[in-house]
């Protein structure tokens, strides 16, 4: 079921998103989600019902199409706050869920590992939270005694105490799991090795092209949100130059705030990259549309001033005449982007890849090579070995407990020893 409002500056015309092709999109999510679309409604109001958010008469066509089709769930392609959602359940006999629900739903299903079903779970908490319902029982926090006679604490209260709870345990595990990322990048930021972030709409390609790329084996498929577990595997560029490649999490319109919120320690990886490689799907119709809401997304969490390259993937889908990349690029570039530079590609054949690396390999900041003094302890085995494996070491002495090393190092590693250890003495 889709909605468009009339008044300007609200739903999908505001978005630039015409119905159907959001209601395609739902049904698409419904069925990486396992359900079977059987018919859809939509409907123009000038604003929300209250109790419904269509309108009575949309709500009886909505049930006899339901009945008539024999379905077991109604899906909205809108947020429905808890009174909607209940009222349409007694309306219309089934199931009733909203697009943000069926998206946890997929992300639940996708998630394997401890930190991935940790976001999830504290999403899913944050969202059902609003929408626990009484049972009928007066809700009261007086217990037994003199004065306080009462039906006691009702079971609503108890589930609300301890979903809190709950999502104050999640909230501090995925406090440990974003200083453990922190720990893993400053660890990797002491090796003169930049990180290039894959970012994009959803089935754009992005964990073909990493596997393409590095031979990671991540799984590839066809269904929205294949990759919810962020990977990263080493890269050589044409330089000879090694540098890390970070498969993410794919974008969408309409993204819940609370899965944003939840995928903070995920996303951080897009934040902190030297570089964005902006993955577009050139054969989808909506292409420049999905361009732009990744670029508004990665404003959203701080990643738009970090450089970009504009991968524009899928060529083998494009027929030969459509597959001219200067077009391509004046496509996209219409619709706001400014990357350093843009790339052709099909990450399925292989085609483009070569001037991907080329383009990386020029877009990249150079990491040059310094001549420095350092004073480091004799007994450091750590850095002195860092120093002779990244390094070239010109002179070495010794005086009292202190070695003072002349070395030519790249400049990274020299911005990294310079700074105070951040480990407790």
């Amino acid at each position: 079921m889709g909605v468009e409002w009339k008044a300007r500056g609200t739903g999908n015309r505001s978005m630039g998103t015409p119905l159907e092709e959001s209601l395609d999109e739902l049904a698409e999510l419904a069925q990486t989600a396992g359900a079977v679309a059987l018919e859809r409604l939509s409907q123009t109001r000038a604003a929300p019902e209250a109790a419904t958010l269509v309108g009575q008469g949309k709500v009886e066509e909505l049930a006899a199409l339901v009945q008539s089709a024999g379905a077991d769930v109604a899906i909205f392609d809108r947020d429905l706050t808890p009174t909607q959602q209940r009222n349409l359940e007694k309306a219309l006999g089934v199931k009733v869920i909203d697009r943000t629900q069926l998206i946890l739903d997929i992300f639940a299903s996708r998630a394997h590992t401890r930190e991935g079903r940790l976001q999830i779970e504290l999403a899913q908490l944050n969202y059902l939270l609003p929408r626990l319902a009484g049972h009928g029982v007066e809700m009261s926090r007086l217990g037994g005694g003199i004065g306080t006679r009462g039906p006691g604490e009702t079971k609503l209260e108890t589930d609300r105490r301890r979903i809190a709870r709950r999502i104050r345990k999640i909230e501090d595990d995925l406090e440990g799991v974003r200083a453990g990322r922190a720990l893993h990048r400053r660890r990797r930021s002491a090796v003169p090795l930049a990180t290039l972030a894959l970012a994009g709409y959803t089935n754009a390609g992005k964990s073909t092209l990493f596997n393409r790329l590095t031979e990671a084996g991540v799984l590839v498929d066809a269904r929205m949100f294949a990759t919810l577990d962020p990977t990263v595997r080493p890269l050589v560029l044409p330089s000879r130059r090694r540098v890390l490649l970070s498969d993410t999490v794919g974008f969408i319109r309409n993204l819940p705030t609370t899965l944003v919120k939840a995928f903070r320690a995920t996303l951080e990886e897009v934040t902190e990259a030297a570089m964005v490689l902006h993955v577009v799907d050139v054969s989808s119709p909506s292409a420049a549309d999905f361009a732009v809401h990744v670029a508004h997304v990665l404003a959203e969490i701080g990643a738009a001033e970090i450089p970009q390259i504009l991968v524009m993937n899928k060529l083998d889908r494009l027929p030969a005449g459509e597959a001219d990349p200067r077009a391509l690029e004046r496509r996209l570039l219409g619709a706001g982007q400014r990357p350093a530079r843009a790339v052709a590609i099909s990450a399925l054949t292989g085609e483009g890849l070569p001037d991907l690396l080329d383009a990386i390999d020029q877009a990249l900041p150079l990491d040059p090579v310094v001549r420095t003094t350092l004073r480091v302890p004799a007994g450091d085995g750590a850095t002195l070995a860092l120093l002779h494996e990244f390094g070239k070491v010109l002179a070495k002495r010794y005086s009292g407990d202190r070695c003072e090393i002349e070395v030519e190092i790249p400049e990274s590693l020299k911005r990294r020893l310079d700074r105070p250890s951040e480990d407790p003495q």
